[in-house]
């Protein structure tokens, strides 16, 4: 396997990748052109990141890389190696406590048809993470890259209150230093 720093441009139409998706490491030969979101559904079945616009607008397939907020539809497969994804399989796996930013949305209504949930969920994860106590200015700058056509916004910005008082992992962290 290369090292992270190594170039790909080595790559022509296909190249090997390591890259840890919630905690589990991969190695895979992918096709160069094979964009993160088509990694994630088919080489690794995880379909909780949906497929919206396969333009960056819609939001619905955010998911981390190294705890930032990116839009998989936007990277190819080879921008991953070396890197840390999580999706939204990777909040709360296998029958465990629900994530709290999952909890609050879950609690607060943040969600009708649930197509877009995955994104937001992740985008607010990310967000939580750089700003454990976001000001009302900062959850609009959180949320404003992804798109929701049923709920008004309105829940999913209590959802987003709701996850800072049942303290995220990112929270409780700048609460006991």
């Amino acid at each position: 396997m290369r090292e992270r720093d190594d170039d790909l441009s080595q790559c022509v139409e296909e190249c090997e990748i390591a890259v840890t998706v919630n905690g589990n490491r991969y190695e895979r030969t992918v096709p160069v052109r094979l964009l993160l979101t088509d990694f994630l559904r088919h080489e690794l079945h995880l379909t909780g990141t949906h497929v919206g616009c396969e333009h960056g607008v819609c939001g619905c397939c955010t998911v981390l890389l190294d705890g930032a907020p990116v839009r998989s539809c936007l990277m190819l497969a080879v921008q991953g190696e070396g890197h840390e994804i999580t999706t939204i399989e990777g909040l709360a796996r296998d029958g465990a406590e629900l994530h709290p930013v999952q909890q609050a949305f879950h609690e607060c209504h943040g969600l009708q048809c649930g197509f877009c949930t995955p994104g937001f969920v992740m985008s607010v994860v990310g967000l939580l993470a750089q700003h454990p106590k976001p000001s009302a200015q900062e959850v609009e700058e959180g949320i404003a890259g992804n798109l929701c056509r049923c709920t008004g916004y309105a829940s999913i910005r209590r959802a987003v209150n709701r996850a800072v008082e049942l303290g995220t992992p990112a929270a409780r962290r700048a609460t006991s230093q």
